[in-house]
């Protein structure tokens, strides 16, 4: 994008950048690489009303042919005296990014709005030809995102990463990047108006300048074919090079060395068979690093290779049969005080927390995490089960509401899918069974298929009773017969009858595929004491623990389960004095990492497991 003025931004332009961003920017691999980092201090403009970005007929200043400098996107100055500017970045207050606005200052802790955020930057040093990109974990949930008063464009969705090129909009010295964050809720967003977990609002993941050759390595694709001839294949895309372009692809541990060519679309396919390939699993994390060379450019990572598949109701990795020992985890690190875990440590912490409750799986619930969370649940040998914020209800006949869907997914999918530990694509949680609901996911299912087809893709249904036989729970549900695994949520002993119940219920599940048990779980304030049947009490949680996992363990087909929750969090459903004081109860841990009579009930139960 060139010929740009501060001044001079026009509607059709801005169209383009809105339904670029809408719709997703081709994926950009950036973690390994040497990055500029813009986390710290960033000045920050509470705006309610949007004064900043609408004038008083409701009309978007960054639409308009000479932006007011009302517009906080400017980040003008008074020159003179008598200048009316009403607002001043360089005098406002702070926040830290990485970081949700909830938890660093008490007075946004229910805050629901619009945020502005200013960052002052010098250009990263680089070579004329070079590239620049800016780099965004997340922005929760809306970001308009400005530099030096041009707007690069608009990204929806809270939980997935997007980047900007912004080679020729930089200034030598005190460049302004400037965004309006809006948290609203919607009817038409994803996830909608209701959900079970904190609204955070920020840019709660970190933000990264990473300066490019012109001809460089975008991305690349690697996966295990078949564990039994370790067969390897995988793909290489590069930006801006001629068609011949030499790539070198390597795996230094396995003596693998290979010289490719591009094709006139920048790819390069590749592959090759390594019979002394290490195959990775929750015994054995093995990574390899494997390096690619282009021109000026190149990318080193690390990768584990291993397959995941279904054959009748059996799950197997690496094709011999594995049982999920599992735990749901939300993004969140209250111990600290804090809110979206923003740290590589506190996620390590929430993984180290499963690992010793005896799992070997974690559901990552109910929106994708920081992707230090991926990183280390590859090293830790700890599988993933990643889904999008398709939860409860959601506008199911909304074209923009599934476009924004079926992008979370796909930049999900395209971030992760080279980590071995990610084994199932989760497109929803606790949706209606309807035809409008079916048609939609059914249409991300397919989409996951055809970024990905090396991992099993579910969802997280419901149950019922048999009309003529109340003790028998059934799962039917249209979706079950496209999904690769049988998921599905249920609360007996919570909000469907007491704990006992579980002893009389039988299940019916007519599918011949493997059965895993999503969530299941009861409430308990850590510390507050009394007899089983008394709600709330850690041992009412640790008797419906006893009852559930008796119950569930009769189940034919049963692959593995990830009870809800590890850890206590926020969350505005629940505010019930002295017992949740908004926070969802059901961890067995507090909120602060204390551990709960049933966290050893379900440790045992994981321990004695084969």
């Amino acid at each position: 994008m060139k010929n740009y003025t501060k001044n001079s931004i026009t509607v059709l332009l801005l169209n383009v950048l809105f339904f670029t961003a809408l719709m997703g920017n081709e994926s950009l691999q950036v973690y390994t690489r040497e990055t500029v980092s813009l986390s710290g201090n960033w000045n920050i403009i509470v705006d309610p009303y949007e004064n900043g970005f609408y004038n008083y007929r409701w009309e978007p200043f960054d639409q308009m042919e000479n932006p007011w400098l009302s517009a906080f996107f400017m980040d003008a100055r008074m020159q003179t005296s008598t200048d009316l500017i009403e607002y001043n970045f360089d005098k406002a207050e702070t926040l830290f990014v990485p970081g949700d606005w909830n938890t660093q200052d008490p007075r946004f802790y229910y805050y629901e709005g619009s945020i502005w955020y200013r960052k002052k930057f010098d250009a990263p040093g680089k070579k004329e030809t070079d590239k620049v990109y800016l780099y965004f974990g997340a922005v929760n949930y809306r970001a308009d995102v400005y530099l030096n008063g041009v707007k690069l464009g608009v990204h929806i969705g809270g939980f997935t990463p997007f980047h900007f090129e912004i080679s020729d909009l930089l200034k030598t010295n005190n460049n302004s990047l400037v965004l309006k964050v809006d948290n609203k809720r919607s009817k038409e967003g994803v996830p909608t108006l209701n959900t079970d977990w904190w609204n955070y609002g920020g840019i709660t993941r970190d933000v990264k300048l990473v300066v490019l050759p012109e001809v460089f390595i975008r991305d690349y694709s690697i996966k295990l074919e078949s564990a039994e001839n370790k067969k390897v294949s995988g793909s290489i895309l590069l930006e801006n090079c001629s068609e011949g372009q030499e790539i070198v692809f390597s795996v230094p541990e396995l003596k693998i060395k290979l010289k490719l060519n591009a094709a006139q679309n920048g790819k390069a396919n590749f592959s090759f068979t390594a019979k002394n390939l290490d195959l990775w699993s929750p015994d054995n994390p093995k990574l390899y690093e494997i390096n690619i060379i282009a021109g000026e450019d190149n990318l080193s990572d690390l990768v584990g290779f291993r397959t995941i598949s279904v054959k009748g109701k059996q799950l197997l990795l690496n094709d011999k049969p594995i049982f999920l020992k599992g735990i749901s985890i939300h993004e969140e690190f209250a111990a600290e005080g804090g809110g979206r875990v923003n740290e590589k440590r506190k996620a390590e912490q929430l993984l180290d927390w499963a690992l010793e409750l005896g799992c070997n799986f974690v559901r990552l619930a109910h929106y994708p995490h920081n992707e230090d969370m991926i990183r280390l649940a590859d090293n830790k040998g700890i599988l993933v089960w990643s889904e999008i914020p398709v939860y409860w209800t959601i506008d199911w006949t909304n074209r923009e509401t599934f476009a924004n869907a079926r992008n979370q997914l796909t930049e999900n999918i395209l971030r992760d899918r080279n980590r071995a530990s990610v084994i199932i694509w989760s497109v929803s949680n606790e949706t209606p069974v309807r035809p409008d609901r079916t048609s939609f996911l059914t249409k991300l299912v397919e989409h996951v298929h055809s970024l990905d087809d090396t991992r099993l893709v579910s969802t997280a249904m419901e149950k019922h009773y048999k009309k003529d036989d109340p003790s028998v729970a059934v799962v039917e549900d249209p979706l079950a017969e496209i999904v690769d695994i049988v998921s599905y949520n249920q609360y007996i002993g919570w909000y469907d009858g007491l704990p006992a119940k579980c002893d009389t219920t039988e299940w019916e599940i007519a599918y011949e595929k493997p059965v895993f048990i999503s969530e299941f779980g009861g409430g308990a304030k850590y510390g507050y004491h009394g007899d089983a049947d008394t709600r709330w009490t850690e041992e009412f949680q640790e008797d419906l623990y006893i009852r559930n996992l008796e119950m569930l363990d009769k189940i034919d087909g049963l692959c593995g389960m990830s009870p809800w929750i590890l850890v206590d969090f926020r969350s505005p459903r629940r505010p019930l004095a002295e017992i949740q004081e908004d926070f969802n109860r059901k961890g067995l841990l507090s909120e602060k990492g204390e551990k709960k009579k049933a966290y050893f009930i379900l440790q045992k139960y994981y321990n004695d497991k084969k």
